[in-house]
C-alpha cells in the first residue's frame, strides 16, 4: 500500500530557469573583467567547467562554481531578492494539497545544496513536506541509496511502500527503483522517451491521483 510520495525539486516542484536567465549575464560580465576577456569567451569558460562537472557533488551548486572564479555572488541571496524567479508549476500545489488530505507522507530529496530549503519555502512548498532532505543530510548525491533510505527511515515507511517522482531516469527514476520505490517519471516537455524503464510516465501533477489510485 502506497504510504508516502517523494519528490525532486527542480524541474518536478519548480523551476530556476527565470532566476538562472536573470544572473547568467552578470555572471559573464563579472567574469570577463575579472579575466580580461571579452563576455563570449568568459561565457564558455564558465559553462564549460560547469558542462565538465556534470552528475558530480559539485554539480548542483551554483557556490561552488561562483567560487571557483572567485565570484562575488551567492546563490541563497538571489533566491530571496528575486523570489518571483523561482516559479512553481501550477499544477503541483492543487495535488500536493490533495495528497496530503488523503492522508499520504510527503517529502522532498534533493542533489542541491541546504538552499533548495531556501526555494522550498520562499515558494511556500515547504508546507506540504513531513521531510526534506539534501544532499548535506547524507553526505551523496541521487541516485545514492543513501538518500532515499534517509528520507524513507525518517518517514518510517519501506521503499514498496513509497513513489519517487522526478525528471531524471537517471537520478529520480534509477536511484528511486535500486532501492525498491515505484517510480514515476514527469516529463513535461513530452518530447523524450524513458524507454519504459519509469514504473509510470506522467506529464503534469494531476495524473498522480490516478497512479495512486491503482497501487495497491
Amino acid at each position: 500500500m502506497v504510504q508516502a510520495l517523494l519528490f525532486d525539486v527542480d524541474y518536478t516542484l519548480l523551476t530556476e530557469m527565470p532566476l538562472i536567465q536573470l544572473f547568467l549575464p552578470r555572471v559573464y560580465e563579472k567574469l570577463a573583467k575579472k579575466l580580461g576577456v571579452n563576455k563570449e569567451e568568459a561565457r564558455n569558460r564558465f559553462l564549460s567547467e560547469i558542462f565538465s562537472r556534470k552528475d558530480t557533488y559539485e554539480w548542483h551548486d551554483w557556490n561552488f562554481f561562483f567560487r571557483l572564479f572567485d565570484l562575488d555572488m551567492e546563490y541563497e541571496e538571489l533566491i530571496e531578492r528575486y523570489p518571483h524567479r523561482i516559479t512553481v508549476y501550477p499544477d503541483v500545489p492543487p495535488v500536493l494539497e490533495w495528497l496530503k488530505e488523503e492522508g499520504y507522507l510527503l517529502g522532498v530529496v534533493t542533489s542541491g545544496p541546504e538552499y533548495q530549503k531556501v526555494k522550498l519555502k520562499i515558494t511556500g512548498l515547504d508546507r506540504y513536506f513531513d521531510v526534506v532532505v539534501t544532499r548535506e543530510d547524507v553526505g551523496e548525491i541521487k541516485p545514492s541509496p543513501k538518500i532515499f533510505l534517509y528520507a524513507l527511515e525518517t518517514l518510517e515507511v519501506n521503499p514498496e511502500n513509497a513513489v519517487m517522482v522526478g525528471d531524471s531516469l537517471w537520478q529520480d527514476v534509477y536511484g528511486g527503483k535500486n532501492v525498491g520505490m515505484k517510480t514515476a517519471w514527469i516529463n513535461r516537455s513530452g518530447n523524450d522517451s524513458d524507454y519504459h524503464f519509469a514504473d509510470f510516465r506522467i506529464k503534469t501533477f494531476h495524473e498522480l491521483r490516478k497512479i495512486v489510485g491503482v497501487l495497491p
